[in-house]
């Protein structure tokens, strides 16, 4: 297996540089994108196969013996006096959706790199493997400023068009602070425009903390998910899933600076449970709509986690 060793001489906790996404087309090689086989997960997860390459709609027949019924052309079979049944033809490559969060809140880490980097290393490794597999490659990254858009083309321009505007996206050098609504407007207009521009039959990757993420996002993206494989890697750090040790902690930013006191067990408890009812929430709205979840933690190297979650099987 592809070690990241070769990343670690100019990696920063902070950024990422094109040099350094485009060498991830490597380990990118073992990914496979047919078949999603997620192991060690938690509450909510499950195994299953990735729907395949996109399928449109060639022509009616009459229905025969053996055709499943849920193919019934109804409109025609209206017209006829007989039954007619739909057949398709297999796109020759799928459209894959890759879809980035740069907002404030992914800015952050206290242990490993910044849910930033991690989830655009992943992003970049993912879009390595469409290319290579021979999809066609689009995405949309978004922060609290700015949201771009790239639509689905082929080949090894797609894929370096893609990570180019990913290390220069304006949100990388945004000097905005969290929003009252944690980001959640932002989020919500990303995966409305997602439900706008994607495709029936495409495969949908989308890499974030999902903080703020409302009613109606989960609406658009549910209804994305209706017609498309649908991929969510969910990032957190350390620090949200559990408090530090009892004692007093200073957390830094550019702006400015926050105290907190993790002495009370009633509050280390409520923090807790406050991020395990976040992450059920999200494992069981991903459970409802056959949707593929992939927790990445700040701590853990985005190569391995998508080699051990994503790599082929070799027999």
């Amino acid at each position: 297996m592809w070690r990241h060793d070769k990343l670690e001489e100019d990696a920063s906790p902070v950024r990422v540089t094109q040099t350094g996404l485009i060498r991830l087309s490597a380990p990118a090689r073992v990914l496979s994108l047919d078949a999603l086989r997620i192991n060690s997960l938690q509450t909510g997860a499950y195994v299953s196969r990735f729907k395949g390459r996109g399928m449109e709609f060639d022509e009616s027949r009459p229905y025969q013996p053996g055709d499943d019924p849920r193919s019934i052309d109804w409109r025609v079979t209206a017209r006829s006096s007989d039954a007619y049944t739909k057949l398709f033809r297999e796109e020759r490559e799928r459209p894959v959706f890759v879809v980035v969060d740069l907002r404030s809140s992914m800015h952050f880490a206290t242990r490993g790199s910044f849910k930033s980097v991690c989830v655009s290393q992943a992003a970049a490794m993912l879009a390595w493997a469409a290319q290579q597999r021979g999809d066609r490659l689009g995405g949309l990254i978004f922060g609290d400023t700015t949201q771009r858009e790239l639509k689905p083309r082929l080949g090894r321009q797609a894929a370096l068009h893609f990570v180019h505007e990913l290390v220069n996206h304006p949100d990388w050098q945004s000097q905005a602070t969290a929003s009252s609504d944690d980001g959640a407007a932002s989020l919500q207009k990303a995966m409305a425009a997602v439900r706008r521009v994607t495709r029936p039959g495409s495969l949908i990757i989308v890499l974030s903390d999902f903080a703020g993420l409302t009613d109606a996002a989960q609406s658009y993206l549910a209804g994305v998910a209706r017609h498309n494989e649908v991929l969510v890697v969910f990032s957190s750090d350390p620090l949200e899933h559990e408090l530090p040790p009892a004692g007093r902690y200073r957390i830094v930013t550019d702006e400015a600076s926050l105290e907190i006191d993790t002495h009370l067990k009633k509050v280390r408890q409520q923090y807790v449970s406050a991020f395990d009812d976040k992450q059920a929430a999200l494992a069981k709205f991903c459970q409802r709509y056959s949707i593929h979840l992939l927790p990445l933690a700040t701590n853990e190297d985005p190569v391995a986690r998508l080699q051990q979650a994503l790599g082929r099987r070799i027999n």
